[in-house]
């Protein structure tokens, strides 16, 4: 794929014929070309030769391709230093909102992940050829990156001229600028959707440290799996990391790489997460429907060989005995596998199977241990997101192993804090070390690492450390904390630009956040909420549906409004843990459960890529309503300053 499909310096551009400069472009365009297309080519070429011909310097690029996003930018014109991002909707009477959204992506994704252009002037411009004119002054914000100016044919060499005016010139070189390192941090849907097109981790992520990170771990699991297929053996590897480390991206970059049906090693990822699933399945569906010209119905039903709730796979091993196709099977979040009990109670009360006593994690290598040759499953653990009761935890997976599943080879890392003695513990040597498999650089948010620690800080009860590390954070990340919702919500409105996505959270035990208006509900469009237009009253966009810990676990969104309820409250100098039951708050007394609402905030806390800020209600009056004692609420509020937040002006 070429970066752009015709570049030169401006003055080459205008002394050339317009059939000349369109036929490179046709050259170099991998795709057929539609007679629609080849005119609105000739049409930008037309406009863009006389409106330059006021500047006459610079230098001009034809669709230049913006790999995570998919698209190509119809053109870019570096003038003193200053990247203008032309998008021509050729015939076009009016500037439509949407229209404008995407040329605004195009110059975010730019500034963020396009080295030559992170320090320079970014100018988005949408041309409806046809509109009238409209005056639109430049305004640039921190970032260097300026509001869509509203262009049509006549004018935009005007508003070029005097946008430079305002700006010291700057040199550019055009060949460096065009071939720039281009190092994106996608979100796990689109991660997924590049991963399923076999793109590799290293076209779609911006972390150099990360890539060799996730590449030795992906490299360390295919030479496990191809030992097993060659050798006939069993294994079961666990992927560690920090938080924000990619784990799911790895899983998801593992089951692309050895989907391969017709090599008798089928991989699926498999998912105990049903919002997580829903939301990847349609995302990869549409995404096939759209750029592969493959049916919707079709498309869905690819992906779910990719791709797949473990329920469904696991209740299936409930009507056969035999092995399933894959030979490879991928565990999101495996330390959140259900205990004996969790398991056997579902099983008798949704699947009328009474004497059903196996753990989750003992059921499922079970399954796979029906292979005869070989199998491999690779189980992906985090840490703190343990949310739901009658999760084992990772120690359960180690339980089983040594006791029933002895003849199977363990991989891990020697980081992993689960074992304190591995030797031991695998008295038959069949346990072994890969440091490989822990994945150590986190890659969360693309602003900056240190999020996640000032997160566990804050929830640590640790302010003072929490408060040093907002200090150093506070400028790439922003995190606020207010009492007056509209002014949260109106706060991610401004952070967000072009189709940047931004929602509000709120924990599923924060009850009296309906006296604030606030309605969290145990069931919700997760799938609208997340890929909904701005249009969709379902989407995260409008702030009116809460999505809960249970939503948007292992999702993300670019900026975040978080309600916080009086189900975590501050009391005394520490946390203290509530549920509302019937009309009161009653105390939570067993500290596993008091672990679980901890770390429902930690979901909801580590959730925004961008920036997030914190609603924390006034409350009222004791006398008028005790379930949201004012008091409860300032504590709260106080306590968030004392991390070092600060509040909204």
């Amino acid at each position: 794929m070429v970066r752009a499909y015709y570049f030169a310096p401006a003055l080459d551009f205008l002394g050339l014929k317009d059939e000349d400069i369109l036929g490179k472009v046709l050259v170099n365009n991998e795709f057929e070309t539609t007679d629609l297309q080849r005119v609105a080519w000739k049409q930008e070429i037309n406009i863009l030769k006389e409106q330059l011909m006021e500047v006459n310097s610079g230098d001009i690029i034809l669709e230049y391709t913006i790999p995570r996003i998919g698209h190509r930018i119809d053109a870019v014109y570096i003038f003193q230093g200053i990247v203008f991002v032309l998008e021509f909707k050729i015939g076009e009477h009016q500037y439509r909102k949407a229209d404008a959204d995407q040329v605004m992506d195009y110059a975010l994704d730019l500034k963020y992940f396009h080295e030559e252009s992170k320090n320079l002037y970014i100018v988005p411009m949408l041309i409806a050829s046809e509109a009238s004119d409209k005056i639109v002054e430049a305004e640039f914000v921190s970032d260097k990156i300026s509001n869509v100016i509203l262009c049509n044919k006549n004018n935009i060499g005007q508003y070029i001229t005097a946008i430079s005016k305002n700006i010291s010139p700057s040199v550019v070189s055009m060949n460096k600028w065009v071939n720039s390192r281009y190092f994106p941090v996608p979100t796990i849907v689109e991660a997924a959707q590049f991963l399923y097109q076999n793109h590799t981790v290293e076209n779609i992520l911006q972390n150099e440290a990360g890539i060799q990170n996730l590449t030795n771990t992906t490299a360390a699991i295919n030479r496990i799996i191809d030992d097993c297929k060659r050798n006939h053996k069993k294994a079961i590897c666990f992927i560690t990391g920090v938080p924000g480390a990619g784990k799911t991206l790895a899983g998801l970059n593992i089951a692309s790489e050895r989907h391969c049906f017709q090599e008798d090693e089928h991989a699926v990822f498999l998912s105990g997460n049903g919002p997580l699933v829903d939301v990847l399945q349609t995302a990869l569906a549409k995404n096939q429907n759209i750029h592969n010209h493959v049916s919707l119905a079709e498309a869905k039903r690819e992906v779910k060989s990719f791709i797949q709730i473990i329920h469904k796979f696991r209740d299936e091993a409930l009507i056969t005995e035999m092995p399933p196709i894959e030979k490879v099977v991928i565990f999101d979040e495996a330390q959140r596998a259900w205990d004996a009990k969790a398991l056997s109670s579902f099983m008798a009360q949704k699947k009328g199977i009474s004497d059903f006593n196996k753990s989750e994690p003992e059921f499922l290598i079970d399954i796979m241990d029906r292979h005869k040759t070989w199998s491999v499953i690779i189980c992906l653990v985090g840490n703190g997101q343990e949310i739901y009761k009658g999760e084992a935890g990772i120690a359960e997976w180690f339980s089983v192993l040594k006791n029933k599943f002895c003849h199977w080879n363990i991989y891990f890392s020697d980081k992993m804090a689960y074992l304190e003695n591995s030797k031991t513990f695998f008295p038959n040597s069949n346990g072994h070390i890969v440091s490989s498999l822990h994945l150590g650089v986190s890659l969360r948010s693309f602003r900056n690492e240190k999020v996640s620690l000032f997160i566990k800080q804050l929830l640590d009860n640790k302010p003072h450390e929490a408060a040093g590390i907002y200090s150093d954070i506070k400028e790439l990340y922003p995190i606020f904390v207010t009492r007056n919702l509209e002014k949260a919500k109106k706060w991610v409105r401004c952070q967000a630009r072009g189709n940047e996505r931004f929602g509000m959270l709120a924990s599923s035990g924060a009850k009296r956040l309906r006296g604030e208006g606030i309605w969290v509900l145990p069931k919700i469009d997760h799938v609208a909420w997340f890929l909904g237009e701005k249009s969709n009253v379902n989407s995260s966009y409008f702030l009116e549906v809460p999505a809960s810990e249970f939503k948007v676990q292992g999702l993300e969104i670019d900026f975040c409004l978080i309600a916080w309820d009086a189900d975590l409250r501050y009391v005394q100098g520490r946390f203290d843990f509530y549920k509302f039951r019937g009309s009161s708050w009653q105390h939570i007394n067993l500290s596993q459960d008091q672990v679980y609402l901890k770390n429902a905030y930690r979901v909801l806390l580590t959730r925004a890529r961008q920036g997030f800020v914190i609603y924390v209600p006034a409350g009222a009056n004791v006398l008028e309503d005790v379930t949201r004692d004012s008091e409860i609420y300032d504590s709260i509020f106080e306590y968030l300053k004392s991390c070092g937040i600060q509040e909204i002006d």
